[in-house]
């Protein structure tokens, strides 16, 4: 499944900055466009990971995984 998230960016004293609307604590920032955009995209995924594994942790043994859509 395929999930869309929104970037917010902003090019600021030859640094790019940006942070994913959804998602609070997931900001980056790097030299370039393309770079800021590629490192949002790889930490948003290790947060989303994160989350995911945060939640099967304390859920323990005896849980099922329902797909709730917006």
């Amino acid at each position: 499944m395929s999930q869309a998230y929104t970037a917010v960016i902003q090019d600021r004293d030859d640094w790019w900055i940006g942070w994913i609307e959804e998602i609070p604590g997931v900001n980056c920032q790097e030299r370039t466009r393309e770079e800021l955009l590629d490192t949002l995209r790889i930490t948003l995924q290790e947060a989303i990971d994160l989350n995911r594994q945060e939640a099967i942790n304390a859920a323990e043994a005896g849980y099922e995984e329902a797909v709730i859509q917006l």
